[in-house]
């Protein structure tokens, strides 16, 4: 194989979802609609938990901040994969593909965090109900939230300066259908052990960190939900954790599936299946499943729209 440096060259070329082109339009309808979806979900959530006075909690911080993290994960992905999948345009510049790849990491690492963050807020609630606004205070919440943020720009920046200092060599082709590290590193001429030793380490120290409060938060929870004596006590608890142990479940579940399952020679394929369902059809859920099952959420939502109607019919007497 002849070898050369992509710095000197345009970009990447990514494979795609498909290389079917029958499967394009009906694929692009369907992520267009998923895309869609995670934008209005998400950014509605994030305005909605920010504008209504009774959402000023720790609880709806914190999924302020998921919703953050889900709409800037999906949109470092989604609309290039729209493009490529509309105009069949596959080409990604070099700089472009260095960008996205230090968007996606920072948002995919930093919404593990928040789960985990989430988690003993949840702890807290159930386990320390009268003593709950003095442990979660502002200044603690901006610190469980600041510190995913600032470990997750670091890890990010580290891992693409690592990949895009190093020497590009053979076909510029990502088996992907975006700029992942992975994909990026199996095209460096140069030694890989270093970075891959980074990514691995930096990559199971993440996952074990926050996936052992998950699991302790909920252990504790779970046996003080067993010790309440109230039937009604232990399912309005249930009901407090209920979107977010649904949430857990799903992108936890994603994420093992993805990393820990072995590899197979149809591994490209469930690669892409799996990536799909993490950088979009997740964040396309969350803010469903929270606008669901919670009432709170509902009912601000209705108080917003009523809201936003009356000042919508003043605005409609004042014209006529």
């Amino acid at each position: 194989m002849d070898k050369h440096n992509l710095t000197v060259l345009d970009g990447f070329i990514l494979l795609g979802v498909t290389d079917l082109l029958e499967l394009r339009a009906p694929l692009f309808g369907l992520f267009f609609v998923v895309y869609m979806v995670s934008l209005v979900g998400n950014l509605g959530l994030i305005i909605l938990t920010k504008i209504d006075s009774r959402l000023q909690t720790p609880m709806y911080f914190f999924l302020r901040h998921l919703a953050f993290s889900d709409l800037s994960c999906s949109t470092a992905v989604g609309p290039k994969m729209l493009v490529n999948l509309a105009v069949n345009q596959h080409t990604i510049s070099y700089n472009w593909c260095a960008i996205q790849l230090t968007f996606f990491s920072v948002f995919i690492t930093s919404e593990n965090l928040i789960l985990s963050a989430m988690a003993y807020d949840r702890y807290v609630a159930i386990c320390n109900p009268l003593l709950y606004r003095v442990i979660m205070s502002r200044r603690l919440c901006h610190l469980l939230v600041a510190i995913p943020y600032l470990y997750s720009v670091f890890l990010s920046l580290l891992t693409t300066i690592k990949i895009f200092i190093s020497s590009f060599c053979g076909s510029p082709v990502i088996r992907h259908f975006y700029c992942d590290s992975l994909p990026l590193i199996s095209l460096l001429c140069s030694d890989t052990r270093e970075i891959k030793l980074i990514i691995l380490v930096f990559a199971a120290f993440t996952l074990t960190y926050s996936l052992l409060i998950v699991l302790m938060s909920y252990i504790l929870i779970l046996v003080a939900i067993l010790r309440m004596n109230s039937a009604e006590g232990r399912h309005k608890a249930f009901s407090t954790c209920g979107s977010h142990l649904t949430v857990i479940v799903i992108f936890y579940g994603s994420l093992l599936f993805m990393y820990v399952r072995p590899k197979s020679r149809h591994s490209f394929d469930t690669d892409k299946m799996a990536s799909l369902f993490y950088t979009l059809v997740i964040p396309m859920l969350n803010p469903l499943i929270y606008s669901l099952r919670s009432k709170e959420v509902k009912n601000a939502l209705n108080r917003t729209w009523g809201m936003c109607a009356n000042i919508l019919f003043k605005i409609h007497c004042k014209i006529h």
